[in-house]
């Protein structure tokens, strides 16, 4: 079996021994199969690399595809042309600026860890994706490592992926405006295109972090403000090479690139950092801090010009107005404790208020009407410790001295009461920068989501945020898929995001808060556990944000602008080249228009009594399984060495090989978390609890989802999950840690050369739990399955027969899978096997074979060389005259024992990880 179709072939049979035996493990069976030829140098290390470089070649294939029915056709006149097929002959001039001049998306480019594509295999994919059939492009390369993921890299990802989308809207705007011409020759400089707008929080986002410091975000806004201004000065010098407007462009450009010379070095020393501060703040007449006089300036241009230079002007002008000075807006985001422990600094010293009271509520009112603005400096800001207080002065040196058109976003995490947002508001009072800054509470948790709806008419009730929504002309909220994903369950976390949603539109109509906006960011990531919808762009944007969600702010009379995130190397493949940015755009547009059409009710939202006991159940299931010790112990059971590093952020807290075993899901962050789901072959926060949740009223809950529209949504979605999903896999894994395999592997003496190492396996996992914790979970996701399965097959209009496409990618990953299994007992069976060596650093040898047998094996791998130097240089290395005796022999040379033991377990958790990737690429998301 050293082909890859050899072990499909192979695979293929074991699977029908399944319907001899269901206790039979074809994954497993596999492995063992490969892992004996291993062991017994039938085949070696070079033939498994061989056999997984052509596994990963076929899953980046998978992936292009996946991106391909995402955003086809990519062609780019084409789809101009398909901008201009959206235009209604019947509109006027009214409409066409009522649709065009508002966002159709809000896109944020944001710094989540899914950069699980090398630059080179992004750039193999994004162009594979373009091609008629993308199997026949060219998106297999030499492995290699990639870049240091670090937060430089990442910001430097986001800027190009927002660059390049902002090509995409200017092209679009270009044809908007071409058309507004022909049209409405008159009147269409009147017109002020704006489709969509792009932003980004890497380098803003310091909640759970230690590396931003306030002088990062300060560097990465002036090196953002230098990459637009030179593109501006770019797109006007070839339209005009001798525009005046370039000039001041240009001395712009030449002035904050200096700042972000200064900002780049460290400023820690006082004096140097006053030296820098001055100098940014010292007047300039090359600083620029608005465009609105080139704007303007640009306007009468194209007002002034008769040839295609005046479109040309006005595109331009569109994206300076889109875009002010930097490469997108940025959002800064801060936790509700950080906000609380700064407010009571302020209002607070001796920790008398409950926030959560009508007091607080009351006493916050007092010292907003009673706020005036304090001036700051650069040196307030570098001896301020509170990280709140910190984000709010860095977001008024930026308006002040950087960009003083653009607003900034302030996130708020953790957000459970109306007097959080009263509190930023203060401080946004506080430093002058109200009418700058929009304030957005995240709903992502539990409690967020259940009590979200008292909480936004609360809200809207004060007078002091309806004014100040007012002044920024929208109320803007924010929720969250990941950690509701993660402890609610997929479905139920959208359901309950949607009544929110809802719930919103009923307080902004009860409020009288219709003459503003509702902004409602909705931040999913990429994959399907954490809220993208993965059947097509129509899916994928009214997952997050329903069509009965939206039709209830077109019913209170609210204009909706819809957000979303495009997360981290993930969400930026879409943008990875000018042809996809523009592909992607075009499908946004075309689904948006789909979306805002009239509504047909929904019997989902009719029928409560099923659809609402439906998702309380999915709830429910998913709950036992958050407080489950045995579905905690699995999904930690191998911590998280099967995932590649994806980020630059830290994805868990540290701990002692203990604490692995009662390690809390809560210690992992929700990407990771989700991530350990795809490769232990179940995505359980998507699929569990929806065929127990049909319970006794499973034909009526059928044919309820078969009739509604949402209902239909939730269906593909649970298709699309299972047929990627392998309860016989997970099985697999719990078999590693079983005693009994162990001891009875050498037992017919076909394996004698192993029958040290398996004995002393089968002796050691006689304590472990694993096996056993494996065996329950398996257990209950067999019986919810069945369950779901009976349910799936009652929805009336489902395709008959199965899908050949997702059968040959879950047997693909079934592939992956058990060469994953037979690298790991390779290094199970060497780390047991390794010669004693004298305890150090409270480490021994025991704990280095716990190290391996849970995935931390970069830590294991760092004692095992400490205990067993190699010694550079050797003596023979030497051309010396005098000769010698010593050393005597080679006892203290252990590059024996790194060949045979230490290297082969190194060499098999790199492909280990390559195989991590290549699982994720079928699912088209890290985590």
């Amino acid at each position: 079996m050293t082909t890859v179709d050899t072990l499909r072939a192979r695979l293929q049979t074991l699977h029908q021994r399944t319907a001899e035996t269901p206790l039979f493990n074809p994954v497993f069976q596999l492995s063992h199969d490969l892992s004996r030829q291993l062991e017994s140098g039938a085949i070696d290390l070079d033939a498994i690399e061989a056999l997984v470089a052509e596994l990963e070649c076929e899953a980046l294939q998978t992936r292009a595809i996946r991106l391909r029915a995402l955003v086809a056709p990519t062609d780019p006149t084409g789809n101009l042309d398909r901008i201009v097929g959206l235009l209604n002959e019947e509109d006027g001039f009214s409409e066409f600026r009522r649709r065009w001049e508002r966002p159709l998306l809000h896109a944020v480019f944001t710094a989540h860890p899914t950069f699980l594509l090398t630059p080179g295999d992004a750039d193999a994919v994004a162009s594979a994706a373009l091609a008629d059939d993308p199997r026949q492009a060219t998106v297999c390369a030499v492995p290699g490592p990639g870049p240091a993921i670090t937060l430089e890299f990442e910001h430097a990802e986001a800027m190009a992926a927002i660059e390049r989308a902002a090509i995409a809207r200017d092209r679009i705007n270009t044809r908007l405006l071409a058309h507004a011409r022909a049209r409405w020759p008159g009147r269409w400089l009147d017109f002020r295109p704006l489709p969509f707008r792009f932003a980004t929080w890497v380098g803003y986002d310091m909640d759970g972090r230690t590396d931003i410091g306030w002088s990062t975000s300060i560097l990465f806004r002036l090196r953002e403000k230098v990459r637009r201004l030179a593109g501006y000065a770019q797109t006007l010098r070839a339209i005009d090479a001798a525009h005046p407007a370039l000039a001041t462009l240009i001395a712009g450009h030449d002035q904050a690139a200096a700042m972000a010379d200064l900002f780049a070095a460290p400023l820690t020393d006082p004096a140097v950092l006053s030296d820098v501060a001055n100098r940014m703040t010292a007047d300039d007449p090359a600083r620029l801090l608005s465009l609105a006089p080139i704007i303007a300036a640009l306007d009468a241009d194209a007002k002034a010009a008769n040839d295609a230079s005046a479109v040309a002007y006005a595109a331009l002008a569109a994206a300076m107005r889109a875009d002010g000075l930097g490469i997108g807006w940025i959002h800064f985001r801060v936790n509700s404790s950080q906000l609380h422990n700064a407010l009571r600094r302020r209002i607070d010293p001796d920790g008398t208020l409950d926030w959560g009271s009508r007091g607080a509520l009351s006493r916050l009112r007092e010292v907003l009407a009673g706020t005036a603005p304090l001036r700051v400096n650069f040196g307030a800001l570098a001896i301020e410790t509170s990280t709140a207080m910190r984000q709010f002065l860095v977001m008024a040196q930026i308006l002040h001295h950087i960009d003083a058109d653009a607003p900034i976003r302030m996130l708020i995490a953790e957000c459970e009461q109306p007097q959080t947002v009263l509190a930023a508001l203060y401080f946004a009072r506080l430093f002058g920068i109200e009418d700058k800054v929009d304030v957005s509470p995240l709903f992502e948790t539990e409690t967020a989501l259940e009590h979200g709806g008292r909480f936004l008419d609360a809200l809207l009730a004060e007078p002091a945020y309806r004014d100040y929504a007012r002044t920024r002309g929208r109320v803007a909220i924010q929720t969250g898929f990941s950690d509701a994903g993660r402890f609610l369950g997929q479905i139920p976390a959208a359901l309950a995001i949607e009544r929110l949603q809802g719930r919103l539109a009923q307080a902004m109509r009860a409020h009288d808060m219709t003459d503003v906006a509702a902004l409602i960011f909705n931040t999913h990531g990429e994959s399907m556990g954490r809220g993208a919808h993965p059947t097509g762009m129509v899916d994928r944007l009214s997952w997050p944000l329903s069509r009965w969600a939206r039709s209830r702010f077109a019913r209170a009379g609210v204009i909706l602008e819809p957000e979303v995130s495009f997360q981290g190397g993930d969400g930026y493949l879409f943008f990875r080249n000018d042809d996809l940015a523009l592909a992607t755009l075009t499908r946004i547009a075309e689904a948006q228009g789909l979306l805002s059409g009239e509504y047909t009710r929904d019997p989902f939202y009719d029928r409560t009594d099923l659809s609402l006991d439906f998702y309380r159940s999915i709830r429910r299931v998913q709950r036992d399984y958050l407080g489950s010790t045995t579905y905690a112990r699995a999904v930690t059971a191998f911590g998280l060495g099967m995932l590649k590093v994806t980020g630059s952020r830290v994805s868990r807290r540290q701990s002692d090989l203990n604490a692995d075993r009662t390690m809390s899901l809560r210690q992992i962050r929700a990407i990771p978390h989700n991530a350990i789901l795809q490769q232990i072959g179940y995505a359980v926060n998507v699929i569990a609890g929806a065929g127990t949740a049909a319970g006794e009223e499973i034909e009526s809950v059928a044919e309820l989802l078969g009739a509604s529209d949402r209902g239909n949504q939730l269906v593909r979605l649970l298709r699309a999950a299972n047929g990627l999903a392998s309860i016989k896999t997970v099985g697999a894994f719990g078999e590693l840690f079983n005693s009994a395999y162990w001891a009875s592997r050498p037992y017919r003496g076909t394996e004698t050369a192993l029958e040290t190492g398996c004995l002393a396996l089968a002796d050691y996992l006689t304590k472990d739990d694993r096996a056993g914790v494996f065996r329950r979970l398996v257990s209950r996701l067999r019986v919810d399955w069945m369950k779901l399965h009976r349910l799936l097959a009652l929805v009336p209009g489902a395709a008959a027969g199965r899908d050949p496409a997702m059968d040959d990618a879950r047997r693909t990953i079934g592939l992956l899978q058990s060469v994953r299994l037979t690298l790991l007992m390779h290094m199970f069976l060497r780390a047991v096997q390794v010669p004693q060596f004298s305890r150090a650093n409270d480490i021994s040898r025991e704990d280095v074979l716990e190290m391996v047998l849970s995935l931390r094996v970069d830590e294991a791998l760092a004692q095992l060389r400490r205990a067993y130097p190699v010694i550079e240089p050797r003596i023979g290395d030497f051309a010396l005259d005098e000769p010698t005796d010593y050393p005597d022999h080679e006892a203290e040379d252990y590059s024996a024992i790194r060949t045979r033991f230490i290297d082969p377990i190194d060499r098999a958790h790199a492909l280990n990880t390559r195989i991590a990737v290549a699982i994720a690429n079928y699912f088209g998301a890290h985590g």
